[in-house]
């Protein structure tokens, strides 16, 4: 993965995520909304990819609730992280860029998927202009039918490193690696489409 460009997440100080999220767990607190969203997508049994997965918490939620989910993150603590809060949830160290059926098939893994969840706000802690490059990638992952949920703050976003990404830009990109916006909403509770937050579903 060394000769990747650094995604935002990698440039910023990320040294309290692990905390904050240890705590939202401990306190019970609802951290499974995407997950839902997700479940209410799919036929029970699909084959799910979560990318851009952190410590795994969608995936996890998603593999309770019956699919059959691998989960790819490039960050080795929060591999780590994951790999200490959900132990049986298939994991692989990879940056999105480098997500291939090869890669994927080697570990033992489905090489196409029913549902690729990209959320959390990955889509704005991309490496710079790799957005489209990130969209292609995973869209040669989907399977027939497949589709890619993706939700992320367009602007104003909690994580300090990340970029601005207007609506319309995403859209852009999504057409330019081979995908349409299907469906479009402002939350997981399918509030109407917002410039404050963009939960997407696209679909070749």
């Amino acid at each position: 993965m060394s000769d990747l460009p650094a995604t935002r997440w990698e440039a910023a100080d990320n040294s309290g995520f692990a905390a904050y999220f240890a705590g939202l767990i401990e306190s019970g607190a609802d951290i499974e909304g995407e997950a839902r969203f997700a479940d209410a997508m799919l036929p029970r049994g699909s084959t799910v990819l979560d990318a851009g997965a952190g410590f795994g918490r969608i995936g996890a939620a998603l593999q309770a609730r019956g699919h059959r989910v691998v989960a790819a993150e490039k960050d080795a603590d929060l591999v780590a992280m994951a790999a200490e809060t959900y132990p049986d949830l298939p994991m692989v160290r990879s940056d999105i860029l480098a997500l291939s059926p090869e890669l994927l098939a080697a570990a033992g893994h489905p090489t196409a998927y029913d549902l690729i969840v990209v959320v959390g706000n990955v889509m704005v802690l991309l490496a710079p202009d790799t957005e489209r490059r990130a969209l292609s990638t995973l869209a040669g992952l989907l399977a027939e039918g497949g589709r890619i949920l993706v939700g992320f703050h367009p602007q104003d976003s909690p994580a300090a490193s990340a970029r601005a990404y207007p609506v319309e830009e995403f859209r852009g990109d999504a057409e330019a690696a081979g995908l349409r916006v299907q469906h479009r909403f402002g939350s997981y509770e399918l509030a109407p489409p917002s410039d404050e937050y963009c939960v997407a579903v696209l679909a070749r």
